[in-house]
């Protein structure tokens, strides 16, 4: 056996003679089981929180969407359309038109957008599944709106007495009179709630009366969403997709239709990561305390093995090993315990948001490798900062 890790491994199961060296030594390993444990929950509770907050962009966003290169519309042919519906490992394609306009109930307003879709855009999307109360039935007279546009304007499902009023400006310029004005009344035949912003945001529309109202032609949209067989397949599918529209459109996948979302979600993972490295990494500065205590307290004993013939580099690597040992089983211990706390929240749900929603997390082993990491570096700087402080003066005395 290695002898400086034979010494370090008596040394680190073996109790001092002063109570004092003791105390300390088990402070030191309690901060590295606390510490690994709390970095591992926290990179846990943001890697629950990133996959809840993007559910949403998963559930309203197709895999591959085609936006105009230039200005807010573009035109798609019958031809362009066949070639589309030829592509291997394309599932579906959907046409959507989207404006902003006025939505007017009674006496209340509200500017939102007014999203015109065809049949094929509950295959393309999940957005069917959000629906809180009433039915997905979209027709030249009933459209779906978010829960945040009903609250506002104080509307509800199947009034036809009093239906929701859609205010859109007509194309051209001059100033802005009643005759500049297109309206359009519809029955909501359903709410959907996804994300605040989002249910204050949209009312669906069948797309033939959204393109009449914005006196659009029946070959003008805002945008083509698309539903892949298989996401892997994503970087030759949009290939072909980008040949067949050439450079009138940009085609952006799901994270890219995200994008500010998703580098907000992985600057605040990576700062909290820092944060608690840091905070990690001062308290693992006791073991250069507790190993400094313990060359100190084992001095005579270093002493004798010095004159035994150990030399100072087999030394300095006994109180080395020690440290990596003491951090490395810290560290071990701290994410065994994060992740029984992580799998019961998983399991039970204790920790809760609201009453009826429990805090997101998620168990992902590369956490376990950043954890390790993270206490294997600091522990190895650590240690190698406390045996340095072995010299051959000190045990020649």
């Amino acid at each position: 056996m290695n002898f400086p890790f034979y010494i370090a491994k008596r040394y680190v199961r073996s109790k001092s003679s002063q109570n004092a060296v003791n105390v300390i030594n088990f402070i030191t390993f309690l901060v590295t089981v606390i510490g690994s444990a709390a970095l591992f929950v926290v990179l846990s509770g943001f890697a629950g929180l990133k996959t809840f907050s993007l559910s949403f962009s998963n559930t309203f966003d197709p895999d591959l969407k085609a936006l105009p290169a230039t200005g807010k519309f573009f035109s798609i042919t019958p031809d362009q359309e066949e070639q589309l519906s030829q592509i291997d490992g394309l599932a579906f394609y959907s046409k959507e038109l989207e404006e902003k306009v006025y939505l007017k109930h009674r006496e209340k307003g509200h500017i939102a957008f007014i999203k015109g879709i065809d049949t094929n855009y509950t295959h393309v999307t999940g957005i069917d599944s959000t629906l809180l109360y009433g039915t997905w039935r979209i027709n030249s007279q009933e459209a779906v709106a978010g829960i945040g546009v009903t609250n506002i304007l104080g509307v509800t499902i199947n009034q036809y007495r009093n239906p929701l009023v859609v205010l859109a400006l007509k194309p051209g310029k001059g100033s802005l009179t009643q005759k500049s004005l297109k309206t359009k009344s519809l029955v909501l035949s359903g709410v959907y709630s996804v994300e605040e912003n989002l249910d204050k945001k949209y009312v669906f529309a069948e797309l033939p009366e959204v393109q009449q109202l914005l006196e659009k032609k029946p070959n003008e949209v805002s945008g083509v969403n698309f539903k892949l067989k298989d996401v892997s397949q994503l970087a030759g599918i949009r290939g072909k997709i980008a040949s067949i529209f050439g450079n009138k459109v940009i085609l952006k996948d799901r994270q890219e239709l995200n994008s500010t979302l998703h580098r907000m979600l992985n600057t605040e993972n990576l700062a909290t990561y820092l944060i608690f490295t840091l905070v990690l990494g001062i308290a693992l500065f006791n073991v250069v305390g507790a190993i400094i205590m313990m060359i100190l307290d084992k001095l005579q004993n270093l002493k004798t093995l010095y004159s035994l013939g150990t030399t100072l580099k087999e030394l300095r690597r006994i109180y080395f090993v020690q440290g990596v040992l003491v951090t490395g089983l810290g560290g071990l211990i701290g994410v065994v315990t994060a992740s029984l706390l992580i799998w019961s929240q998983i399991a039970f749900g204790w920790l809760k948001i609201t009453p009826s929603l429990a805090y997101p997390v998620e168990y992902q082993f590369i956490n376990v490798l950043i954890v390790f990491g993270t206490i294997f570096i600091l522990g190895i700087i650590a240690s190698k900062i406390a045996s340095s402080r072995i010299t051959k003066k000190m045990i020649s005395i």
